[in-house]
């Protein structure tokens, strides 16, 4: 992760007014950009803030760029009640960044010292709602060792034994933010992400998810040769479209649920499915050979029963629909990097 301290892009305003106003922190990222669309498409004034300068066209009237583990940056970007306050910044990536060990310290201090700063700025501030992005990597590992069958309702995160340290990390902040919420009276609103995927995400570099890695992998291979696989590939996950982690995520902040909540598909498959998905909406020949590497779990998949309890909430978009998009949008940059356009 960058340590670079940043002023900002733009000194922050009044907004504008009569429109609510939100605060959208890792604005640069993949979940945090669509959010930004999203909300300004909603009628919001929006600030997005990341130590990343956004992607070109960003639709945030204003962004700061600096680093969030910074108070005074913190507080800096959060000089007002903004009516929503999303909170995606996170130091994080796929399995070959999150399971390797190499990663734990920076993961841990990074991400503690962001949800410390924001939280706080945002009580200085009475800030009276706030989003956390959790993650489904708090679960505990005992409850995931059979890929058929894993085990991931939200009241099964205690007696709590994650699998990483990235795990660990996003179960102290959910701690973080319930004591807030108990002492400080903001509404927080936490929402366990399981593996989101979709065009804009990363896709090459070390941090990206199982669905961009392996679209990647199939848009690079000729036909006739492998692919690679990490581990036996029977382990299972699902994944849910960009879409419809912004449907529930904006839903559960506007709820009056205060507990956590998993957001994602129940749709689950194999990683060596998942790559065969890839490989037929290629077109392509190609098989498959598993390698050593880190995998994770066995088994992770969302348990929606509450969410769908309380938000009435289920995803829209099947897992194919969503590949044969990110497939497209990545099979497309791969072209691009194989034949630049002469300047």
């Amino acid at each position: 992760m960058d340590t670079r301290h940043t002023a900002h892009t733009a000194r922050p305003g009044a907004g504008h007014p009569g429109r609510p106003t939100a605060l959208v922190c890792g604005a640069a990222g993949f979940i945090g950009s669509h959010l930004v669309a999203r909300l300004r498409h909603e009628g919001f004034w929006v600030r997005g803030v990341d130590l990343e300068p956004p992607a070109p066209g960003s639709e945030a009237n204003e962004f700061a760029l600096g680093d969030l583990r910074d108070p005074g940056f913190a507080r800096a970007v959060v000089d007002r009640p903004f009516d929503e306050v999303y909170q995606l910044a996170a130091d994080m990536g796929g399995a070959g960044y999150i399971f390797t060990g190499a990663n734990d310290a920076a993961i841990l201090h990074n991400s503690a010292l962001i949800n410390l700063n924001v939280l706080d700025a945002c009580r200085a501030r009475s800030v009276s709602r706030i989003f956390y992005s959790s993650s489904a990597c708090i679960y505990p590992a005992r409850n995931q060792t059979d890929p058929n069958a894993p085990h991931c309702a939200e009241d099964s995160a205690y007696p709590a034994d994650p699998d990483s340290d990235y795990g660990w990390e996003k179960l102290f902040s959910e701690r973080l933010y319930l004591a807030y919420r108990r002492n400080h009276g903001i509404k927080t609103r936490i929402g366990r992400y399981h593996n989101i995927f979709g065009p804009g995400g990363a896709w090459q570099g070390g941090r990206e998810k199982a669905p961009a890695a392996l679209c990647r992998k199939v848009a690079l291979a000729e036909t006739g040769s492998a692919i690679e696989v990490w581990g036996d590939g029977q382990q299972t996950r699902s994944f849910l479209f960009i879409q419809d982690c912004l449907d529930a995520t904006t839903r559960l902040m506007r709820s009056d649920c205060a507990l956590p909540l998993n957001i994602g598909s129940q749709e689950m498959i194999t990683i060596n499915d998942l790559a065969r998905l890839a490989i037929a909406l290629s077109g392509k020949t190609l098989t498959i050979t598993n390698i050593s590497g880190p995998q994770g779990v066995r088994g992770r998949t969302s348990d929606n029963r509450l969410i769908g309890e309380v938000l009435g909430w289920s995803p829209a978009w099947t897992l194919r629909r969503g590949m044969e998009q990110t497939y497209g949008w990545i099979a497309d940059r791969v072209a691009a990097q194989r034949h630049p356009t002469a300047a």
